[in-house]
């Protein structure tokens, strides 16, 4: 059974990158969460003035892998404490949240975030929402890393090489 959930942490490229590493996962794509206008650039975004997130859209199989493990392998690579900034990266558009489409999930996420809490003394400001809207990015975002090997990305090479092994 196809499920999906729609992760922010960060710059999308590198969460891109190391989610479409994880077992399980059929899709990923980038695009803009819960903002304000219709139909974002990328240029509209950075400007902070949408209330988008940089996002991705994960497409995965619910029998290879469940919601709780995609969200601990998108824990490993996100400062859940972090409001609006991830690595070097500032702005609302850089904040890390949760979006799902299934309200049954609303619970579950509530739970793996209260769990993740335990391993923090700073609270977690990461979004739990449903999903108010969402656009694509522009093509040249998509699989970006794939496209750019040497591009930038906040996280740190070793989680993919961690992500690597974990598929194997």
């Amino acid at each position: 059974m196809q499920k999906q959930i729609y992760l922010a942490g960060g710059c999308f490229w590198g969460v891109e990158k190391y989610l479409a590493m994880m077992p399980g996962v059929i899709a990923t794509e980038v695009g803009y969460a819960n903002g304000i206008t219709q139909n974002p650039s990328y240029e509209d975004v950075c400007s902070g003035n949408t209330g988008f997130a940089e996002a991705v859209l994960v497409t995965y199989n619910a029998e290879q892998t469940s919601l709780d493990t995609l969200l601990g392998h998108f824990y490993e690579i996100i400062n859940p404490t972090m409001l609006n900034q991830q690595g070097p990266d500032i702005g609302s558009q850089y904040r890390t949240g949760i979006y799902y489409t299934d309200p049954a999930e609303m619970e579950a996420i509530a739970t793996s975030l209260a769990n993740l809490q335990k391993a923090y003394d700073a609270p977690i400001v990461t979004e739990n929402l449903p999903l108010e809207n969402y656009y694509k990015a522009e093509e040249y975002h998509q699989k970006y890393l794939d496209k750019n090997p040497g591009g930038y990305c906040h996280i740190p090479a070793y989680k993919y090489v961690e992500a690597k092994n974990a598929v194997k």
